[in-house]
């Protein structure tokens, strides 16, 4: 008799252990990586405000070119060849910005995704927050979107649902299909990324969501755009928490106010113009002001090339975005370390140096105008 229920209990659990399978198969061909722990275990909650650590490394813009991150990651000294987290205690920071104009955005996801839970199992962390490219994707606007890109969540909803019919054969519940609910309206060939990356969808809850907005990590605030004065007022934790709740499809189709427009989080360009007297030095001193205990910001969002990685309004804001992708400059990646919260270094694969004042060369204007193509709209 107590053979016979352990032989149930062993039945009873063939189905879990069979869907458990299929979705590590899934992540596999779809990302490339083994995740540990379950797909649906509760996110961790997005964490504002943290203290300072020892080292932190800060990475731009990626625009889903998986080589170009890769390169970035090991310059930082945190991945090594086998792709493993070797960053030890370090704090990793990527301002946002992994989708559009690149063709392995979800590579790139499952990529960071497997460091950040490395990095805390080995006294590190891996925080990727979000960019204007993202909350787009996620509202549905794939004007940036490259025809490889939307192949692979094709591929990603493929494989869904072949994992989907294996569930079923094994436990004869019926799943439902990725495309269910997606308007008419959808074109074809984008129906799989809007059902993966809209209000609720199974990629922006499951990568997205638990990414913030605005970090702090001891005396430097990171964001993709700019904090104004008027988003400390509202509240950092606020806005990190509304957003989460949002992309997790607990509200519409569009996300907050401060998610649009000029000036919005992560579109504002008030302290990235890469002509440094456009930078408006005094509203950055007022928002810096209204975030206790913070020295400097950094941001993404604005290509900084040809001059790289630099500094404005005394070195109090940093523009991390080099164009390093593929589909935005194919600049050489650099990535900005700060160590014991105050000792700046600009790292790239031939050289260190020191954060450099933004300064513009007069001769330089013609090479600046000729990426204006690529910023609008970025």
């Amino acid at each position: 008799m107590a053979s016979a229920e352990a032989g149930n209990g062993v039945c009873d659990a063939v189905p879990d252990m069979v869907s458990s399978f299929v979705d590590t198969f899934v992540d596999y061909v779809v990302g490339g990586q083994f995740l540990s722990g379950h797909r649906n275990e509760p996110l961790p909650p997005v964490k504002t405000h943290r203290p300072p650590v020892e080292r932190v490394v800060a990475i731009g813009d990626i625009h889903g070119d998986l080589g170009k991150a890769k390169e970035a990651l090991k310059i930082g000294g945190v991945m090594n060849q086998s792709e493993s987290w070797v960053g030890g205690s370090t704090t990793v920071v990527q301002v946002g910005d992994l989708l559009d104009r690149g063709a392995q955005e979800l590579r790139v996801l499952y990529l960071l995704e497997k460091l950040s839970r490395e990095a805390r199992r080995n006294g590190g962390e891996f925080i990727v927050m979000n960019g204007n490219h993202e909350i787009m994707n996620i509202e549905g606007d794939f004007r940036y979107a490259t025809p490889a890109a939307c192949f692979e969540f094709q591929n990603w909803a493929h494989w869904v649902h072949q994992g989907n019919l294996i569930k079923e054969l094994c436990d004869g519940v019926k799943r439902r299909s990725v495309y269910e609910d997606i308007p008419s309206s959808i074109p074809l060939h984008l129906r799989a990324r809007y059902a993966a990356l809209k209000p609720g969808g199974p990629i922006a809850s499951r990568f997205l969501a638990h990414h913030p907005m605005v970090l702090v990590v001891g005396g430097t605030v990171f964001v993709h755009g700019g904090v104004l004065p008027s988003h400390a007022k509202y509240g950092l934790e606020k806005i990190n928490d509304e957003v989460s709740s949002w992309i997790l499809g607990k509200g519409g189709k569009f996300g907050p106010r401060y998610l649009h427009g000029r000036d919005a989080i992560v579109w504002a360009r008030r302290y990235s113009e890469t002509k440094g007297e456009r930078c408006d030095c005094e509203l950055l001193e007022n928002a810096l002001r209204a975030i206790p205990g913070s020295a400097r910001m950094i941001v993404g969002h604005t290509i900084q090339q040809p001059f790289g990685i630099n500094g404005a309004c005394t070195n109090r804001v940093i523009r991390v975005d080099v164009g390093m992708s593929a589909g935005c400059g194919n600049a050489p990646p650099e990535v900005l370390e700060i160590r014991n919260d105050e000792e700046m270094k600009v790292l790239s694969s031939t050289a260190e140096r020191d954060i450099n004042e933004s300064k513009r060369d007069p001769d330089l204007k013609d090479q600046v105008v000729g990426l204006a193509g690529i910023l609008v709209g970025k």
